[in-house]
């Protein structure tokens, strides 16, 4: 084999190894810190947010406090989620990633949900949950689920449709982590059937084999 054929080899290569760590999480900094802001006085525009500047940095800008305390679960779907993101977290900006706590009443849900731009880990700290996410098309669309008690951990791979519904006997709560500073969320009923302006039904009723009526009450409901 030519010389030049093995050079471009060996550079497809190296780059085969490396892609998949490049696009693993949010770009590498290439400074300490970048706390977020949101004037533009004397900032730099990184990952939508302004950079205060490094000097007027201070404790106070990594730290967050009241994790330990429960939530009322009273959305539709029975769960509170408290996200710890760069928006109330500002010290995040750049780290490439974030985090939640999230309760839930006795049958209390996540409902079916995808982060285009991270993977997840979701730690039990309190209740049983039922959780699991579902492969992709070329994989067979296969479902890999898991009751968690206390103490144990799944992680959800990125781009994937994923749940998690309490099933014990009370409230619940559970921890997630990131590895995106903006994982993303796309939530299936809703972006489905609650996109504006509205998906035409008939497409819909064709996709899910639903009767028209069908459809049209559920794009009521989002």
């Amino acid at each position: 084999m030519p010389m030049t054929s093995l050079l471009f080899l060996g550079v497809l290569f190296l780059l085969a190894l490396t892609f998949p760590v490049a696009i693993a999480s949010d770009p590498n900094p290439v400074q300490d810190f970048c706390v977020g802001v949101n004037t533009p006085a004397d900032g730099v525009f990184v990952n939508g947010k302004f950079c205060k500047d490094p000097k007027l940095a201070t404790v106070d800008d990594f730290f967050f406090t009241g994790l330990d305390r429960q939530r009322v679960a009273t959305n539709a779907v029975g769960t509170n989620v408290t996200p710890v993101f760069a928006d109330n977290l500002p010290g995040l900006n750049t780290l490439g990633i974030a985090f939640a706590r999230v309760d839930y009443a006795p049958n209390g849900l996540i409902p079916p949900h995808t982060h285009p731009r991270a993977s997840e880990f979701l730690i039990v700290q309190e209740g049983t949950l039922f959780a699991g996410f579902v492969s992709s098309d070329q994989d067979g669309n296969r479902l890999f689920s898991k009751i968690l008690n206390k103490g144990d951990l799944i992680v959800f791979p990125v781009g994937l449709i994923h749940f998690h519904v309490n099933v014990g006997r009370g409230p619940a709560v559970a921890f997630t982590a990131f590895n995106s500073q903006n994982p993303g969320l796309i939530t299936i009923a809703k972006t489905v059937f609650g996109s504006n302006p509205r998906i035409n039904p008939n497409v819909l009723v064709k996709a899910f084999q639903l009767d028209p009526r069908t459809v049209m009450s559920l794009q009521t409901k989002f």
